[in-house]
């Protein structure tokens, strides 16, 4: 991970000399995934050595266009204002960056703040949390106007900066995404080609593999509502209504309207939308209903269950039909980016068309690897069937999963079965949201080939 450098004798010293506090509190998972473990504090690391400059390799910051072709090290800092001023001048001093480059953070919407400091998490050290007491004593707090009449809950929500000019008063705590997520097909992408349709109230999109629908924490600029906004030439920005996957493709609708934008919503919570995706697993799925129970835990992978557990929210999909495939060509894999995640055979696949019965956050990748039938490409879950497949009951959720006589043991088997998943995938797999409609049907569209015909 790359760090931000300082220069000095004693950065303990620095810290306070250049009024620059660090904190731990945005590790709280009210503010990141705490999946992207990339995380910078002002603990022992930080403070015991003069400078990182030197035996780090940091990039040359100079704007964040044209897109990189990989993503870097994540790097995120955490800084709390002790000088009121303009949020650009201040990044710019605080972590000796080009303004130029903290102008593109902005605008690729990579900057957060908060009134107040965020609560420092439960690993945080003694001199981490005593750094948080200086900036949030009530004594302090009370001089604040900006906060008055809030609850510190309240006060600590964090918002994104949108002009470079905003003005940051002392005590706001700001969290700067130096090195956001990127997504070079972006700019690959004939964008107009890819509209479905448009009408006064929303746009379909046949999303491309290796985009973004609304964008990400640190990055909502390199994302297909953007873009498509940008190739229909409409001045008002299309609102994300419904998500799927940066590696799945197929059908997305866009609202034109806030107003839409809720009835879309309204529509999806009422289950007036119908959802049809195809899947190219490596292995056959029997026809009918699978069910599921997912772990209420917001980070990848996600894992899930066949017996209920409480608390654990249903997983259901319906396989509608199953047929055997020739594998994509090496030329196909090759073009769409598509990983080679270890499957033993590679003859043919299977091309089974599903019905989204619930909609969960990587449900069909993970309920139909929990089956022995992973994506094609899937990185993240392939991994983990393939090792459930050689070691049977490594899965402590699976149909052979082992029973535990205590709690430490199965947290550990957990442990360990997360370990057996990969990284998610760069660019694409074998899934296509290939139809969506609502309204019974008055409103009903369809995605052109998936990438492996």
């Amino acid at each position: 991970m790359a760090v931000a450098a300082f220069t000095g004798n004693i950065v303990s010293s620095l810290l306070f000399a250049s009024n620059i506090v660090r904190t731990l509190a945005s590790t709280h998972t009210r503010f990141e995934n705490l999946r992207r473990q990339h995380y910078f504090y002002a603990g022992n690391r930080r403070l015991s050595c003069a400078s990182t400059a030197g035996n780090r390799s940091s990039p040359a910051y100079t704007r964040l266009l044209p897109c990189p072709s990989e993503n870097g090290p994540p790097r995120v800092e955490h800084l709390v204002v002790s000088e009121g001023g303009p949020v650009l001048e201040y990044i710019t001093r605080a972590l000796n960056l080009p303004p130029l480059y903290v102008a593109d953070l902005i605008s690729f919407g990579s900057v957060f703040y908060a009134l107040v400091c965020p609560d420092p998490p439960t690993n945080a050290t003694p001199e981490q949390i005593q750094l948080y007491k200086e900036v949030t004593d009530p004594s302090v707090l009370r001089q604040r106007s900006s906060i008055k009449g809030k609850t510190r809950r309240e006060a600590q929500k964090t918002f994104r900066i949108t002009r470079s000019d905003e003005f940051v008063e002392v005590g706001t705590y700001l969290r700067v995404h130096v090195h956001p997520k990127r997504f070079p097909r972006c700019y690959e992408i004939d964008w107009r080609s890819r509209i479905i349709a448009v009408n006064d109230h929303y746009v379909v999109l046949d999303k491309p593999a290796g985009t973004s629908v609304g964008g990400t924490t640190d990055n909502i600029e390199e994302s297909c509502a953007t873009f498509a906004t940008r190739a229909l030439g409409l001045e008002m920005p299309l609102r994300t209504t419904h998500q799927i996957d940066n590696c799945s493709e197929g059908c997305v609708v866009l609202a034109r309207t806030k107003e839409y934008c809720s009835v879309f919503h309204g529509k999806i919570r009422e289950k007036k939308v119908k959802k049809l995706y195809l899947a190219l697993a490596a292995s056959p799925m029997a026809l009918g209903v699978v069910t599921h129970y997912m772990r209420p835990i917001n980070i990848a992978p996600r894992l899930i269950s066949r017996d209920f557990t409480n608390g654990w929210p249903l997983c259901q999909l319906e396989v509608l039909e199953c047929k055997k495939v020739p594998c994509p060509s090496s030329i196909t894999e090759e073009k769409n980016s598509i990983e080679d995640c270890g499957w033993p055979t590679k003859d043919f696949a299977y091309e089974c068309k599903i019905n989204l019965l619930t909609g969960r956050t990587h449900q069909i990748r993970a309920q139909l690897a929990a089956c022995g039938s992973p994506l094609v490409g899937d990185s993240m879950y392939m991994p983990a069937a393939i090792a459930e497949a050689c070691l049977p009951g490594l899965n402590p959720f699976g149909i052979n999963k082992k029973e535990f006589t205590t709690d430490a043991d199965k947290a550990l088997a957990v442990e360990e079965w997360v370990a057996h998943h990969g990284k998610e995938p760069s660019v694409a797999i074998g899934l296509q949201a290939c139809h969506i409609s609502w309204d019974e049907g008055e409103h009903s569209y369809d995605a052109g080939p998936p990438w492996w015909r």
